[in-house]
């Protein structure tokens, strides 16, 4: 089959850095002033491309990987200052949110302050009588533009609210189902709280488009990352159980994960309800369509998590204890992607094509065209026809140094054994007492076309800093830049043009 996709045909560097980690008075990164300067930073740097996590709310354990939604933004991420700026807070509403620490993300303090605030700033708009906050666009025609996805998700999150944040699995009938009576819809307390929630998303699309018109200017292009499954307590599951694996009681008959490997032998059980795949290809993967659309308003290019289960996807019953007893079940392969480029003749996207992959996945990804990835991090186990070296490297393909769920570069060199030390060393010619910057200039030379480096290697921190510890519940995305190594990184952007023009990127 021909290759559907070509869109990788330059080369280019990325870094990578979910907002949250930026520096900022309000306890968390925000759409601000802060991520304006750090594309400034990334244009000046000739970095050609900025990389995220997904950007949905997210719930307990604060993992991105696990949202509300599939299609909303993250109420966090909002800033607070530029409501200030509007005239919906004013300094005096800030002073909780600025009272939270800023070595960290303190997810619970954060749910505690921000929350307040965020009502505050909507009685104001209401009570004011606005129609729009400037550059925001019209509140209105937000609502009806994206009204297929938004009045679900502030309906279950005002429901949330009602029931004391329990999984919608819990609620008491009718409100299990999205068929919920008009009347209840209409209790003025739950409407007005419903109501809150689509200013939250009218608030946090608008700066984010914001910010992202600014990188347009700045020549900056911004990759979302989509994971192919979704929570089981969200808005998509609750509002579209037809497309799901879910029986007549809301639970779950199947659920994903993937197989026993050489890092667990019982494998890993993600519990996300699996899609019913011949539903979906009834409606012409309608909801598939219109969330890789929506995510094209947001991004330039998107990487989908898991690439891997379009082809076969890891089935596990839903009252099994481990991921031994699930199955191999076939994905929609090409005739999901074929419905993406009918309807999205420009989508470009990269594969994450990591982990168990078998030759009919590689053929999948060859089919659509797609840029797989690659990861630095795993090319060194003593095999010189590792597919990770970098002489092994195919072209249409993105090479990280690390990802999100990886250490960073320093870190895994301090742990790693000594025989993968003297590979690397003797590998790359070099003495290993700078690894990361190592790392960053073997991405650069290599024959990916893109390359992708974490902030964290930029700034050559250690363990302490990486983002996630797969397997853990614990401490994860809470890693912030300090505001001294926000301001120091604008020290390297002479050096990362240099590297750009070296190897032409």
């Amino acid at each position: 089959m021909t290759a559907r996709s070509n869109w990788l045909t330059e080369r280019g560097a990325g870094i990578l850095l979910h907002p949250t980690s930026l520096p900022s008075s309000e306890g968390i990164g925000v759409l601000g002033a802060e991520a304006e300067s750090f594309i400034d930073f990334l244009a000046e740097a000739e970095v050609l491309y900025w990389q995220l996590l997904p950007l949905g709310p997210t719930g307990y354990g604060n993992s991105p990987y696990q949202s509300f939604s599939a299609f909303a933004g993250n109420p966090y991420l909002i800033c607070l200052e530029e409501l200030a700026h509007h005239g919906l807070l004013s300094e005096a509403d800030l002073g909780s949110v600025r009272s939270l620490r800023s070595s960290r993300v303190d997810f619970g303090s954060l749910y505690q302050v921000k929350w307040p605030i965020l009502r505050h700033a909507f009685r104001q708009f209401i009570q004011s009588g606005r129609a729009y906050v400037p550059n925001y666009g019209m509140y209105d025609e937000f609502k009806s533009k994206h009204g297929d996805w938004l009045i679900p998700y502030a309906r279950f999150m005002a429901l949330k609210d009602k029931f004391g944040g329990r999984q919608w699995s819990s609620w008491p009938e009718p409100f299990r189902s999205a068929k919920v009576p008009k009347a209840e819809w209409q209790h003025p307390k739950l409407a007005e709280v419903i109501e809150f929630h689509c200013f939250v998303q009218y608030i946090f699309f608008g700066q984010w488009l914001k910010l992202r018109q600014h990188a347009q200017r700045k020549g900056v292009q911004i990759v979302g990352d989509m994971p192919i499954f979704v929570a089981m307590d969200s808005a998509d599951v609750w509002a579209n159980r037809k497309d799901f694996e879910i029986d007549d009681a809301g639970n779950p008959r199947r659920v994903a994960g993937v197989p026993p490997d050489y890092f667990a032998e019982d494998g890993q059980l993600w519990g996300n309800p699996l899609y019913d795949w011949d539903r979906l290809a009834e409606t012409g993967y309608r909801w598939w369509l219109k969330r890789f659309d929506l995510n094209f308003t947001l991004f330039d290019i998107i990487r989908i998590d898991h690439f891997r289960g379009f082809q076969a996807y890891w089935e596990i019953p839903a009252d099994a204890a481990t991921a031994k007893s699930g199955r191999w079940r076939a994905g929609p392969g090409m005739d999901l992607f074929n419905a993406v480029f009918k309807a999205l003749p420009e989508a470009r996207i990269i594969a994450e094509d990591l982990g168990d992959i078998d030759d009919a996945v590689h053929q999948l990804r060859e089919d659509t065209g797609f840029p797989g990835m690659a990861v630095l991090q795993f090319a060194f186990d003593g095999d010189n026809k590792n597919l990770y070296l970098p002489h092994n490297l195919n072209t249409n393909s993105v090479l990280y140094t690390g990802t999100h769920d990886n250490d960073t570069t320093l870190g895994w060199y301090e742990s790693a054994s000594t025989e993968v030390q003297d590979q690397l060393r003797r590998y790359f010619r070099i003495s290993g007492d700078d690894i990361s910057w190592d790392f960053i200039r073997a991405a650069y030379s290599s024959t990916s076309r893109m390359c992708i480096v974490p902030m964290q290697d930029l700034l050559s921190l250690d363990a302490r800093s990486r983002m996630n510890r797969p397997g853990t519940s614990q401490g994860n995305w809470e890693w912030r830049m300090t505001n001294e190594e926000f301001n120091w990184q604008t020290e390297s952007a002479g050096y990362l043009a240099e590297l750009a023009w070296l190897y032409d990127r």
